[in-house]
C-alpha cells in the first residue's frame, strides 16, 4: 500500500505535469469509478483549468478554477502512469485524466480499489486530522485525541481524524522509534510519551526507506515491520507480530514496554 511519502512523490509527480494545465476530459474506464462520476458531470470538466494539487492525508486533490475539486485516493495499489495520450494504454488503467497539452495522467490499478470523486465547491476530502508536519499536530493535541480512545495505540494512529496519512508501517515503525508497545492503551500515554511518539512519527516520515517513488536509501530496511523473527536492531531481541485491527503488528516485546 502507498504510504504517505509515497503520495506526496506522487502529487508532486502529478503536479509538474498538470497544474496550470486544462482538462480535456476525464476517463473512468472501471464501473465502481464511473459510478461515482456521472458522464454529465464528467463532461463539466472539459475546459475547467487544474489551478493547484494538494495533499490531504493520502488523498490527491486537484483544486479546478470552478471552485470544485477532484480527489484520487490511491488505496491498495493505485499509480500514475503519466506520458502523452498518443502512446498505449498502460495495463490495469482504470482512469485517465486528458490535459489539452497532450498528457495523459493514467490511473493504473491492479485491484481496481482505487477512488476518483468529484467535490462541488465547499465540500472537500472526508474529514482528516491534522498532518503530522502540522504545527497543530503536537503532544497536547495527540494527548487530548488519545484521552478519548479506549483501544490500544497501534489502531488508534491509523484513525485518519487523529492525524492524516499515517499508515500501517509507519505507526509500526513510529512506535518502535519511540520505544511505546503498540498494545499499550491509547488513553494511557503521558505528555512526554505523546511528545516523543509526535517526533518519533515526524523521523520515520523524513527518514522513509525506498518505496515505489523513494529513493534515498535504496539499501535501507524498516527496523520492525516484516521482520517477525528477526533480531530488534536496537537491543537484539526477537521481534514479533501480532495483529491489531484486522492489521499486522510488529514490535520488539523488550524496548517497546506498555
Amino acid at each position: 500500500m502507498p504510504e504517505l511519502p509515497e503520495v506526496e512523490a506522487a502529487r508532486r509527480a502529478l503536479a509538474r505535469v498538470a497544474e496550470g494545465q486544462t482538462i480535456a476530459r476525464l476517463r473512468l474506464l472501471h464501473p465502481s469509478l464511473a459510478r461515482r462520476v456521472t458522464p454529465a458531470r464528467r463532461r463539466l470538466l472539459a475546459g475547467r483549468l487544474i489551478e493547484r494539487v494538494e495533499r490531504r492525508g493520502k488523498h490527491q486533490l486537484l483544486h479546478l478554477d470552478d471552485g470544485r475539486t477532484l480527489a484520487i485516493h490511491f488505496r491498495m495499489n493505485g499509480d500514475w502512469d503519466i506520458g502523452a495520450v498518443s502512446d498505449p494504454e498502460p495495463r490495469f488503467m482504470r482512469a485517465s485524466l486528458e490535459l489539452e497539452s497532450g498528457t495523459r495522467v493514467a490511473l493504473t490499478d491492479m485491484r481496481a480499489l482505487s477512488t476518483v470523486e468529484l467535490f462541488d465547491e465547499g465540500e472537500g476530502a472526508p474529514e482528516l486530522g491534522p498532518e503530522p508536519s502540522d504545527p497543530a499536530f503536537n503532544a497536547h493535541t495527540l494527548g487530548v485525541a488519545l484521552a478519548r480512545r479506549r483501544g490500544a495505540i497501534k489502531p488508534a494512529l491509523l484513525d485518519q481524524k487523529m492525524v492524516a496519512g499515517i499508515g500501517n508501517i509507519y505507526a509500526s515503525e513510529a512506535l518502535w522509534v519511540a520505544k511505546i508497545s503498540p498494545k499499550a492503551k491509547a488513553a494511557s500515554l503521558s505528555a512526554h510519551r505523546c511528545e516523543r511518539l509526535v517526533q518519533a512519527i515526524r523521523e520515520v516520515l523524513f527518514d522513509a526507506p525506498a518505496g515505489r517513488y523513494w529513493a534515498k536509501h535504496e539499501d535501507s530496511r524498516w527496523n520492525v515491520y516484516d521482520r517477525e523473527g528477526e533480531k530488534c536492531p536496537r537491543c537484539g531481541a526477537t521481534i514479533r507480530r501480532i495483529v491489531q485491527a484486522g492489521r499486522s503488528t510488529y514490535y520488539c516485546p523488550v524496548d517497546q514496554k506498555s
